[in-house]
């Protein structure tokens, strides 16, 4: 990840005039002025994106963010966010490059869902000063611009609170039980289908079709016989070979 050093230079002037106040955050002009093409020769700020993808019109990158951040971490944040939109655009100069910080809620919200970016705004120190409302994505903003869908962030609250009860522990010992597939097939879809894990159905569903396959091969038959966690996760590994068995 690569900057030249009139670009860096261009990021130290943006950084220190909204630090002044000489100017405030617009996300068109600073994309705009970084946009310049130059051999990069120095290392850009080192980052890490907790959501990356890219298709062939852009990259969007999303970095989750706590929502009580320290004081003084937003002018630090928004050079490393230029810095990583211009190494990107280095690399893909024929693409937009998207940058989002990301707060998974609202915590002044009256509601688990709602949200409100301009209160937010304030309530984050220094925040207004180095970000505009549209480089960052809060609340049901956020999960259902992940998902592409309306309402994501309440459906996963209601996964979550369907699973979070008293019985969980026994649950999940239940469907770590590859034999209860078998003998309690009714508990078994059931529990399945309160936590959401429709893809485990199916595999029930084509058990059999599955089990030929698997057939003397050694490493597909330590899959089939996996149980469903791993490390008290959701083997997702062993899900994605055996579905791709199913016609």
């Amino acid at each position: 990840m690569k900057i030249s050093i009139n670009q860096k230079s261009i990021i130290n002037r943006i950084i220190t005039e909204l630090t002044n106040g000489y100017s405030k955050p617009d996300l068109n002009q600073e994309n705009d002025e970084c946009s310049i093409r130059e051999i990069p020769t120095m290392d850009a700020t080192d980052f890490i994106a907790d959501v990356y993808f890219q298709d062939d019109e852009q990259i969007v990158c999303i970095e989750l963010k706590t929502v009580k951040p320290n004081k003084g971490v937003f002018k630090v944040e928004k050079e490393k966010v230029l810095e990583a939109k211009i190494a990107l655009k280095n690399i893909y100069p024929d693409k937009v490059i998207r940058y989002f910080l990301a707060f998974p809620f609202d915590p002044l919200s009256d509601t688990p869902t709602g949200y409100d970016k301009q209160r937010f705004m304030d309530y984050c120190v220094g925040f207004r000063k180095y970000f505009s409302e549209n480089e960052f994505l809060l609340a049901s903003e956020l999960w259902d611009f992940l998902s592409g869908d309306t309402d994501t962030m309440q459906q996963l609250i209601d996964i979550i609170n369907r699973i979070a009860t008293p019985q969980f522990a026994e649950k999940y010992e239940f469907l770590n039980n590859s034999t209860n597939k078998t003998t309690g097939k009714n508990d078994y879809i059931q529990y399945l289908t309160e936590w959401n894990l429709i893809s485990e159905i199916e595999l029930i569903s084509n058990k059999t079709s599955i089990s030929q396959k698997v057939k003397n091969n050694n490493r597909l038959t330590r899959k089939f016989n996996q149980s469903i966690f791993k490390d008290g996760e959701y083997n997702v590994e062993r899900m994605i070979e055996l579905k791709s068995l199913i016609v």
